[in-house]
């Protein structure tokens, strides 16, 4: 069966969990929210206007038309933050237009491979079954990243995705 990007299979959710806390990538400073600068949140609403800059006289530069899509703030200024897209768009955003959060977005850089696709495991093992096949591009709520993989749901279906296959997590990011 095919499903917003996912072929969806039976699935046996991971209980438990990993007692970590987040950890910041190297380079990462404080910013003036007081808050970690980089880091991964998401769109609150689905129609968001990107900036050339940090306030509402500066012209849109795009728009962001997807509700939980994944972005990375790299500077802060004032209630503005500059924000980076999966593509590597970059522009300003109102500080309320934003969730922390965390959602990712499978294997971008693959969305124009034909036959390309992502395996979701129902454990974080590669032995592990098969929960679903999902399509570069696909977004899914995280839920914790142990450093080498990630649990998130996608279209109600939970399972676990290699951290090296998506974009809206750090590599060897640990958080639950």
């Amino acid at each position: 069966m095919l499903f917003s990007g996912l072929v969806l299979l039976p699935i046996h959710p991971r209980l438990g969990g990993h007692a970590a806390a987040a950890e910041n990538p190297p380079g990462t400073t404080i910013g003036p929210s007081g808050l970690p600068v980089p880091r991964f949140v998401s769109l609150k609403p689905t129609r968001v206007n990107l900036r050339v800059g940090p306030g509402r006289d500066y012209a849109v530069s795009w728009l962001f038309m997807k509700e939980g899509l994944p972005v990375e703030i790299v500077q802060e200024y004032d209630n503005w933050r500059r924000v980076r897209d999966a593509d590597g768009t970059e522009g300003w955003v109102y500080q309320s237009l934003l969730s922390g959060k965390r959602t990712a977005v499978t294997a971008p850089w693959l969305k124009n491979k034909k036959g390309a696709t992502i395996i979701m495991h129902r454990d974080d093992s590669e032995t592990s079954g098969i929960a679903a096949k999902v399509d570069p591009g696909v977004i899914g709520t995280v839920r914790e990243c142990t450093g080498k993989w990630c649990r998130l749901e996608m279209g109600g279906v939970r399972g676990w995705i290699k951290q090296s296959e998506l974009w809206g997590v750090y590599p060897g990011e640990v958080f639950d």
